[in-house]
This record gives structure tokens, sequence and C-alpha cells, in this order.
């Protein structure tokens, strides 16, 4: 019975977060603190009420510095008749369609309230021409006279429309332009370091815990090269600070590995199953890594940023592509994992080695004790004991 429901958790496990992908509060910019972007905040906030958590930024080179530290998803630029999305695909396809998508729909509500305006003034020429005559007192009289006809005999057929234009800050790599490369490379990291803890703590040949963590860390290493090798070299889609980015790879792979080998150490082969379901089942389901975090439900990518999956993808992307901003929180989890998990292997014979030995001592002397008593060796080794006291008397 127990089989069925632990299939239908772990199906759960991938599920429920991949059918509940919204934005809730992406961290996003606004340039500049004119009615033009106030409008779009409070559009935005009606529209999609704890999707976005706005920043404020005086120009487009200070949200693209934010983008770049990581700071904001992307930003938007507002202005009357244009919008610019600025957005980094490399922080997540995802969320940066989803930007283009809204500003486009910013667009589309700023013209329609355009084309009700003109429509409102063409029944009104006085007070289409006080506008226009507001909107262009720098030009000159004869063109502000002829523009203004223009509009009051066009009316609501004029085709001014608000443009969109997207900008890409930190583009993904053009050999994996939607990030699949990415997350298929990210993914199969959490098993081979479960396969890599799980041989090393039960390798017969490797009887001393010291050689176990040497050996974890060996193969991390290596294993890393490989899937380097596969993601940057075949694919390309790795493609900035390659040592960095080979020793993210290593250390994620050690974090998953050492924390299984530790657990295995500790609880026997029951801990490949829980140090599995824990990293396999909950870490990778939740780790937002073919999203965002903030794509998740509530609670969910808080989790898994807290595992290494969740926090080895992020670290990845950060390295990768945004020259390590924002990666020292996932950094210090990976090492935090680590850390207890070669403690585990270097240290966990002291536990197991005493609770074995009180089990052997407590079997020994519940089997010895009465064969002991009821045998007819009792006198004989009564009088060994005796002949020893004797003996220790005489050197006395």
């Amino acid at each position: 019975m127990a089989l069925p429901v632990v299939i239908t958790l772990a199906v759960l496990a991938f599920a429920w977060p991949a059918g509940r992908i919204s934005p809730r509060d992406v961290p996003v910019g606004i340039v500049g603190t004119g009615a033009a972007g106030q409008h779009a905040v409070e559009g935005l906030t009606r529209a999609k009420p704890g999707a976005f958590d706005f920043h404020l930024y005086p120009d487009q080179q200070a949200a693209r510095s934010a983008i770049k530290n990581r700071d904001v998803y992307g930003a938007f630029a507002v202005s009357g008749h244009s919008i610019t999305v600025l957005k980094a695909t490399a922080a997540g396809p995802s969320v940066a369609q989803l930007l283009t998508d809204v500003g486009q729909q910013l667009a589309d509500k700023a013209t329609r309230q355009i084309a009700e305006q003109q429509a409102a003034e063409a029944h009104d020429p006085a007070k289409a021409h006080r506008r226009a005559a507001a909107r262009q007192k720098a030009a000159q009289q004869k063109a502000a006279q002829q523009k203004a006809a223009r509009q009051g005999a066009a009316g609501a057929d004029s085709s001014v429309k608000v443009v969109v234009k997207a900008v890409d800050v930190v583009p993904v790599s053009a050999a994996d332009p939607r990030g699949a490369v990415f997350s298929s490379s990210v993914f199969p990291l959490t098993i081979c370091g479960i396969l890599i803890g799980a041989f090393v703590s039960m390798a017969r040949g490797l009887a001393r815990p010291l050689h176990r963590v040497l050996t974890l860390v060996v193969a991390c290493a290596v294993a890393a090269l490989g899937v380097y090798l596969v993601a940057q070299g075949f694919l390309g889609a790795l493609p900035r600070n390659h040592v960095a980015t080979w020793a993210i790879l290593s250390l994620d792979l050690l974090s998953v590995s050492a924390t299984a080998a530790g657990v295995i150490r500790l609880l026997g082969p029951a801990g490949l199953g829980l140090s599995a379901g824990l990293m396999v089942f909950v870490g990778n389901a939740f780790s937002g890594a073919t999203s965002a975090p903030e794509m998740l439900p509530k609670g969910v990518g808080y989790i898994g940023q807290w595992l290494p999956p969740g926090a080895g993808a992020s670290l990845l992307r950060d390295t990768a592509y945004f020259d390590g901003n924002a990666g020292a929180g996932h950094l210090a989890i990976l090492a935090l994992w680590s850390v207890c998990g070669l403690t585990a292997v270097m240290c966990g014979h002291w536990v197991t080695g005493e609770a074995r030995g009180a089990k052997t001592s407590a079997t020994a002397s519940g089997e010895l004790l009465p064969a002991l008593l009821g045998s007819g060796d009792a006198l004989p080794v009564r009088r060994h004991v005796h002949a020893h006291a004797r003996r220790h008397d005489d050197d006395g």
C-alpha cells in the first residue's frame, strides 16, 4: 500500500508547481516617476494584484544595471507613445516572455485610451484645439493649426498607436535560445549526485572516512567537467566564466552526493531512499529551474532555494550569465550542505560504531550469561578466577 502513495506524492510534487506557474511578487523596474509610469503601475496592480514587486529607477541606464545585478528581472520604460521593455532572457525565458506580454497589454490599453480621447475631442472642437496647442506649443503656429485641423477631421480614425519595443539586456546563449539545454543539464545533476554518494558510501574498498571524502571530491570534479564539456563544448549553453561555471557544477554535485553519502552512513540503506526523495521529489520539483522561483506557488520557491538543486540552478545561472551577481546566498547554501554531508561521512562511524558496539555487547551478555549459569563449566571459570587472584596476591 505504501508504494502507490509514494508514486502519487511524487507525481503531485512535480505536477502541482508546474500547473500553478504564475507571477508572484516578481521584482520589476519602472523607469521614471512621471504620470505615464504611475499609470502603468496602477494598471498592473489592478490587473494583476500581487504579481509584481515594483522598483523605481531614474533612467534606463539605472534599470539596465539593476537587471545585470539581478535586482530585478526586467523593467518598463513608459512614455507617451511608446513602451520599452527591458528584459533578461538569461534570467528565465518564461519571465522574459511574461514581461513582453505585459508590455504589449500596456500598449494596447494606452492605444485604446488615446482613441477614446480623440473621439471625445472630435465632439468638442474647442477642447481639441486647446490640447493640440498645449502639446505643440514649441512648434510653429502654422504647423500646430494644421495638425489640430487634421485631428479634428480624423477624430476617432486617427492612426496614433503606442509602440512596444523589447530590449534583451542579458540574452541567453544563441545556441540555447529557449533555455532548454540549461534546464536539461541541471536536472540530471541531482540524480548523478545521489548515485555518486551511494557508490562511495557502499564501496567496500573505501574503508577509511578520509578515502571516502577524497573520492567524493574527485568524482564530483570529474563528473562536473564532463557535464560542462557537453553543455558548453558540445551544445554551447554556458558561454561565460568557464572555470567558475565548472567549479559551481562541481559544488552542486558535491552538495548532493555528500548529503546522500552522509545520510547513508548514518542510517544505512534507508538513507538512500530518504536522500533521493528529498533531493529529487522536493529539490528538483521546487527548484524553479525551468521558470523562476517567483513563478511557483507561495513557499514552494522559497523551500526549493534552500535545497541544493534549487540553489545550484540559481547559482549556475548567476555565474554563467551575470558574473556571479546575487549568488552569495546560493553559494553559502551549497557550501553548508556540502560541509554537513562531509562531516557525516567523516564522523558517522563514531555514531554507528557506538550503536553497533552497544548492540553487540548486549547480545553477547544476553547469550553468554545464561550459558555460563546453566553449564557445568562454571566451576572451572571460578577456579580460574581464584587462581588469577592468588597469582596477583603472590605478586604483591
